[in-house]
């Protein structure tokens, strides 16, 4: 457990939930920006299960077990997709620190962990979960409710 206040170097420290959706992405954006006006560093969080990397061989529905898949490449094609999501949202951040973690665990969990001394908490409104048509996702009804610090929602584009 972190309980330490600020980032690294005693600064204040925004966290950003990133999961490579259009909500994550313009959460990243939102997050900079804000980053910036306070001079605090940024924190983008990744959090990921092993039942839940896209494209995983053998996570159909009925598929055998994995067998011959080693958890390294998973974890380093989680930590690709992670960094591109970044580069794409935030290709200069600028003067803004960017702390990256990956966590393995699911992502509501995470980030209220990683609300924990920070200053602020941003989330898209909607991310990667089955249920598109709902105005504010599982992730950032969670975070809302038990995260440790102030909390943004930002809200998802209206083109999808």
């Amino acid at each position: 457990m972190n309980d330490d206040v600020g980032g690294a170097d005693g600064m204040g420290v925004i966290v950003v939930g990133v999961d490579n959706s259009d909500g994550a992405k313009a959460a990243l954006r939102f997050a900079l920006e804000e980053a910036k006006l306070r001079r605090t560093s940024l924190r983008a969080v990744h959090a990921w299960r092993f039942a839940s990397v896209p494209g995983a061989p053998g996570l159909e529905a009925g598929a055998p077990p994995l067998f011959g898949v080693e958890l390294a490449d998973l974890q380093r094609g989680v930590e690709a997709s992670f960094e591109a999501a970044l580069h794409e949202a935030i290709p200069d951040p600028g003067d803004v620190d960017v702390e990256r973690r990956i966590v393995e665990g699911t992502a509501a969990a995470a980030l209220v962990e990683e609300s924990r001394g920070a200053d602020l908490l941003v989330v898209g409104s909607r991310g990667l979960g089955g249920f598109r048509g709902l105005l504010l996702g599982s992730v950032g009804q969670q975070v809302a409710h038990h995260a440790a610090c102030p909390v943004v929602i930002v809200p998802h584009g209206r083109d999808d």
